[in-house]
């Protein structure tokens, strides 16, 4: 075997298409547009969503709902997850150390899911009425 006899694989390389050489290349004269129209025109193609002037179908449907940007910034932690958590002064540091809520987080707050037995002393969390009561009445304190 010699450097110039090195062939690519067959069916790795095939020929680029050349439009408009002519009548016996198969893509001649219109080279494979069809005739006439805006699609057979240089430059000439829509928008997307573009329906030929009628009104298009995402502007004929009704606008719905509402997705607030903020929302990845709030996180929830539950009572059954500070029961777990084990810790007795928990601030937001301590939970996202811990894996309870997201490092992008900025405001956390306590939900009343599950129940708690030991006495937590949150420090710059919030928490539900319901779970705030049920923190206080473990022996713990919401700051």
């Amino acid at each position: 075997m010699e450097l110039n006899n090195i062939k690519h694989a067959d069916g790795a390389k095939h020929a680029k298409r050349r439009v408009g050489r002519g009548i016996g290349s198969g893509l001649g004269k219109t080279a494979g547009r069809g005739h006439k129209g805006q699609k057979s025109r240089s430059g000439g193609y829509h928008k997307v969503g573009f329906e030929g002037g009628q009104m298009p179908l995402q502007r004929r449907l009704p606008k719905r709902g509402f997705k607030s940007t903020t929302l990845k910034y709030n996180a929830e932690v539950t009572l059954a997850a500070l029961e777990q958590f084990g810790a007795a002064e928990v601030d937001m540091n301590s939970l996202k150390a811990a894996g309870l809520v997201a490092h992008i987080a900025r405001v956390v707050k306590v939900i009343k899911t599950g129940e708690i037995t030991k006495a937590v002393k949150l420090n710059g969390i919030g928490a539900t009425a319901a779970a705030k009561a049920a923190i206080e009445a473990a022996g713990g304190s919401v700051a």
